[in-house]
């Protein structure tokens, strides 16, 4: 399997309820020893920091064309805390229902990113934010410059 290393991060400004954005990184060395990488963000009217990092990840994941051995690097611990926790099978035993019975938000974007891992080995490593690390700030100024921009894509659910 193809080695791939994902950087992710998510920013919205007003959080709940303000333009949001991701900022993901891909990486991967060929055979050859040569690096290639690839820089995907995009910008949303209203959403909400939670459903950026996932976004951020969703996005990374569903761009590689075959099964890949994956670390996917977030300073989101709500994303990576689902996988390395395991609460996300918790949710899915449940029904999409937290321990205290109440709902899990944004089961939308996480049936997505379940379906994205498909076929992939995939890791998740928190990293801490705005601690310097070069590719979680990279990922930084990409979701914050995407919630910024001009022609901001409508999130499909209702905050």
């Amino acid at each position: 399997m193809t080695r791939v290393t994902i950087y992710t991060d998510g920013a919205a400004r007003g959080n709940p309820e303000g333009p949001g954005g991701y900022g993901t990184v891909l990486q991967y060395t060929d055979r050859n020893g040569q690096l290639h990488e690839r820089e995907l963000s995009a910008g949303y009217q209203k959403t909400t920091n939670n459903r950026m990092e996932l976004m951020a990840a969703i996005v990374g994941l569903e761009a590689l064309n075959k099964p890949c051995k994956v670390e996917l690097y977030s300073d989101s611990k709500y994303l990576t805390d689902a996988f390395n926790q395991h609460w996300i099978s918790g949710w899915i035993a449940r029904g999409w229902k937290k321990a205290d019975k109440k709902p899990v938000k944004n089961v939308d974007l996480w049936t997505r990113l379940l379906k994205a891992m498909e076929g992939h080995d995939v890791t998740y490593i928190w990293v801490k934010g705005h601690d310097g690390h070069p590719e979680n700030e990279r990922c930084d100024r990409l979701a914050t410059s995407a919630a910024d921009g001009e022609d901001l894509l409508e999130d499909t659910i209702s905050i």
